[in-house]
């Protein structure tokens, strides 16, 4: 049995999950660890240039696809590993020697059942690797890098890969919490994600992203918020997407906003089957929790 599993989910983005992959070697040569890629229905070729190229990665393919969440779903039920750590197909590690690490965190902190990774988003390597931050307990973790401890992955349900994209983690967060596991931020790992944030307001899928993020939002409420503070909450966020986008003319996240809406309506039945709803005395101790750490910037920048 292996003690570390990297999982990366990928689809018509071969090109980034070459530099992933290859960032990787030296790890993915090790004997304690095993590399999944799940190819979640590309056309790109992905599936045989993975199963001629690196023939030591296990690889599992969904024939259509069946989105992020369904195969990170697939990938943690599959694996035997101890750790299982999540990599988006367009990041990669940047400390040296991450393993070790986070299998001596683990060892020393048996309540942790997730551990965040520090990330850079940018398309260049932060000049500065440095930090002050200190490790702390959050109350979430970012898809894009983290580490899973398997005995809490099995405690909980799957991802609810009807939210499709946006949102699985903070389920699981929720769900780790009710079950009294932690998930500690630990920014001696480093990682960088190749995204460029601020151009994603001008890519295609702008609306499609900003549709799934403010549903997410609202699926949680609904699952596990108490009841009193649902409305406040909602109305709250949709005042928010109408004051810095909608009334400065952003007509795309208008129809978003409607979007999303509808798609609760649409899956309220879901909601209150699937909720794990927190007491208001949960729900305080929650809030007290030190919030996700979604981004890190060099001090020296």
């Amino acid at each position: 049995m292996k003690t570390f599993s990297i999982l990366i989910t990928t689809k018509d983005r071969l090109n980034d999950l070459k530099i992933t992959i290859n960032s990787l070697s030296n790890l993915i040569r090790r004997k304690d660890v095993e590399c999944v890629v799940c190819d979640d229905g590309s056309a790109d070729d992905t599936f045989n240039y993975i199963k001629n190229e690196f023939p030591g990665i296990r690889l599992i393919r969904n024939s259509k696809s069946k989105g992020l969440i369904f195969s990170r779903n697939r990938m943690l039920n599959l694996t035997k590993a101890d750790y299982a750590i999540s990599l988006d197909d367009d990041a990669n590690f940047i400390t040296n020697k991450p393993l070790e690490i986070i299998d001596s965190y683990f060892n020393q902190n048996p309540t942790c059942g997730v551990i965040a990774f520090r990330i850079f988003w940018s398309k260049n390597r932060p000049i500065d690797s440095n930090t002050s931050n200190k490790k702390i307990r959050v109350k979430g973790f970012v898809g894009c890098g983290h580490v899973w401890n398997m005995k809490a992955w099995k405690t909980i349900p799957n991802y609810p890969d009807w939210f499709v994209f946006y949102g699985e983690e903070d389920f699981a967060a929720f769900e780790l919490f009710k079950k009294r596991w932690e998930i500690h931020y630990l920014p001696q790992i480093l990682i960088q994600h190749r995204v460029d944030v601020k151009g994603r307001k001008n890519y295609k899928d702008y609306r499609l992203r900003l549709r799934r993020s403010l549903r997410a939002g609202w699926y949680l409420y609904l699952l596990f918020y108490p009841w009193q503070l649902i409305p406040k909450k909602i109305i709250y966020t949709l005042w928010m997407q109408l004051k810095l986008k909608v009334f400065k003319g952003d007509m795309k996240a208008l129809v978003a906003i409607i979007q999303a809406f509808l798609d609760v309506i649409i899956n309220l039945g879901r909601l209150f089957m699937n909720s794990n709803r927190l007491t208001i005395s949960e729900f305080e101790d929650f809030s007290k929790i030190s919030d996700t750490k979604l981004y890190w910037e060099p001090e020296n920048n």
